[in-house]
């Protein structure tokens, strides 16, 4: 008998359903889209201290190293960025100016002469090897502002 399962649905292993919310179990990645995923591959895998586990075709993996975190996927395509990236990761440390400086060493630029505020954090705009854009920002933990 073939029935129909709800996308909360999921089949036990003795071929029952149960009602359990796949998405509570879900875990994600990033994927990149890049010219060049090997040379992004190092300036990445040392900015979040990730590990290159390898690349197959147009892919290169990184992991996070002995932590866990989302896998970053970088990925080959032929057409040029030709815009701000609808998304981008923010990375969050203390001391953003100290964090900048060393991934400016890895190739990073800095967007700016300043850092930004807003909301209580800081943050600072950034660009990878090629160009894709990312920000370093405070740990501040802001306070929401209660919605009526």
């Amino acid at each position: 008998m073939d029935r129909k399962r709800s996308h909360a649905q999921t089949v036990r292993s003795d071929g029952g359903e149960t009602n359990r919310d796949r998405s509570a179990a879900a875990r994600f990645g990033l994927v990149l889209d890049c010219a060049d995923p090997q040379r992004l591959a190092r300036f990445w895998a040392a900015a979040l201290d990730y590990v290159n586990v390898g690349a197959a075709g147009a892919y290169v993996a990184l992991y996070p190293r002995r932590r866990p975190g989302p896998k970053l996927l970088l990925q080959r395509v032929d057409e040029p960025k030709r815009s701000k990236n609808r998304m981008h990761i923010d990375l969050e440390t203390t001391d953003i100016n100290t964090e900048a400086d060393r991934l400016t060493a890895l190739g990073a630029q800095r967007l700016g002469d300043r850092p930004c505020t807003e909301h209580g954090s800081t943050w600072i705009l950034m660009t990878d090897p090629e160009g894709n854009e990312f920000c370093i920002c405070d740990n501040a933990n802001p306070t929401p502002t209660p919605t009526r």
